[in-house]
């Protein structure tokens, strides 16, 4: 499985790339190859604001639907609108043109509370 060590991490298994006070979120290519072949993608509304641990969206893949669960906690100030028409870009790029939210950062504590590459490597292994 793929783990860039430069982004972090979540149980659940969502990556988080943090730039300033903005999040970039999307699903693990772990997370991308246990769903299978993805179809539809339902995102937070934009200017919405979104909470720490809740579903703000769905994925929808072949075998079954996911919950979007928000790594962290503030207002959408984007969706990736590319996987209305491309959502297969999350499985076969999750870390790149599968991005699916960013997120202007409420609570810069949280940070602390997402996994490194590693803890998350070893979560999966």
């Amino acid at each position: 499985m793929n783990v860039p060590t430069d982004l972090l991490y979540t149980s659940d298994h969502e990556w988080v790339n943090v730039v300033g006070n903005v999040a970039t979120i999307g699903i693990t290519d772990f997370a991308q190859s246990e769903l299978g072949d993805i179809v539809f993608v339902e995102f937070p509304e934009l200017n919405s604001t979104v909470e720490k641990g809740h579903s703000a969206g769905s994925i929808e893949a072949v075998k079954t639907v996911a919950d979007l669960y928000m790594p962290i906690s503030g207002t959408v100030i984007a969706v990736n609108e590319n996987l209305d028409d491309n959502p297969e870009a999350v499985n076969d790029t999750p870390y790149g043109d599968g991005w699916m939210v960013k997120v202007e950062i409420a609570n810069q504590d949280e940070i602390s509370d997402l996994l490194t590459a590693t803890a998350y490597d070893d979560l999966i292994s």
